[in-house]
């Protein structure tokens, strides 16, 4: 019977490691930890939950880590995990594994949280590929992705992963866009580093110079990528942020034929339409029809967790609270009501 192994890299992970290692212990035959220059206690609370801990000196290349890693476990089956993840549900995913023949790659939900408005926090889910046969690597200096052509399936495993939070990036700052820089040196105009760098760029707030690593991967990648409808969302907000409504407006109606059962790319566009609006108020009596329509159009189309990097209450709370603010700004008292009552029900939902 096929036994798993976690495989994980880390550096500096001590807030979080024993979180992430007690949710998988008791799932997997063994844990691997390759810990990569820590200066914290992260190599003793690994190993004091269980895990064998190996060490390696970081060569600015997390597919290099990741490889060196699972290099190190003789498992049919590898589950790689970051430390500011966790598993959350779907166990008997990684119990069925042992009864499977390790010829496919295991795509798995990861629920990231995302910090909302005000206090709230937010959750995207992706689909990402981190259950890994046997001699299965990595390739990519950062952002790095499984090489191979094996079937990639998806399993009912879900993941928590608080990374993103803005906590935990202060410390990150600047270490990927290096290695972004360096890779897109290597690679020049390749389509997915540039939508990496820009995202990196953008979730700082740096949407200038976000804005023509988006243009490029646009240009550049294929429309089919997996990529692509986080990159046309993003590329939507980064050029409201910077007030290029003319832009933005060709960009909607180009992608709208792809993209138009996408509960996110309605709630931006139409979050995008408002910023227009308040900005020109003389479009505004045009404008508001199409704002509401475009909220309204994300709440029938609901949440779609299929979707890659979609944002989960878009389809439904989120677009439902901006109703009842567009209502209630507009003196429409009882639709703003309505509104604000399914946002709360969905939400507690």
């Amino acid at each position: 019977m096929p036994s798993i192994a976690l495989v994980m890299i880390a550096r500096n992970e001590a807030r979080c490691i024993q979180r992430c290692l007690a949710s998988a212990r008791p799932w997997v035959d063994e844990m691997l930890v390759l810990d990569t220059g820590s200066g914290d206690a992260t190599p003793r609370l690994a190993a004091e939950a269980g895990a064998r801990v190996e060490h390696a000196v970081w060569q600015d290349d997390f597919a290099w880590a990741r490889n060196r890693a699972l290099a190190m476990t003789a498992a049919p089956w590898r589950l790689v995990l970051d430390a500011d993840e966790w598993i959350e549900g779907g166990t008997e995913a990684l119990a069925a594994l042992r009864a499977q023949p390790p010829d496919f790659v295991g795509q798995v939900r990861v629920v990231s949280l995302i910090g909302g408005a005000g206090a709230s926090l937010e959750q995207a889910p992706s689909w990402l590929p981190r259950v890994l046969p046997a001699g299965v690597g990595y390739e990519g200096r950062v952002h790095e992705q499984p090489a191979t052509a094996l079937p990639r399936r998806r399993l009912g495993l879900v993941v928590g992963h608080d990374g993103y939070l803005p906590a935990q990036q202060e410390g990150k700052r600047g270490r990927n866009e290096a290695l972004l820089r360096r890779a897109l040196a290597e690679q020049p105009g390749d389509a997915y580093w540039s939508y990496q760098l820009g995202k990196d760029l953008e979730i700082r707030g740096a949407y200038a110079d976000a804005l023509p690593h988006y243009e490029l991967a646009h240009r550049a990648g294929e429309a089919r990528a997996a990529w692509r409808h986080d990159l046309v969302v993003r590329l939507l907000f980064t050029l409201k942020k910077l007030a290029r409504f003319e832009q933005a407006a060709a960009l909607a109606e180009a992608e709208r034929p792809r993209w138009g059962d996408s509960p996110d790319f309605h709630f931006t566009l139409g979050d995008l339409l408002l910023d227009r609006a308040l900005a020109r108020p003389t479009e505004a009596g045009t404008l508001l029809p199409m704002i509401e329509a475009s909220w309204r159009r994300a709440v029938e189309i609901g949440e779609r967790p299929d979707l890659p990097d979609t944002v989960r209450g878009r389809g439904s709370f989120l677009a439902a609270h901006n109703l009842a603010v567009f209502h209630q700004s507009l003196g429409q008292a009882a639709l703003a009501a309505q509104w604000r009552e399914r946002a709360q029900a969905w939400r507690a939902g």
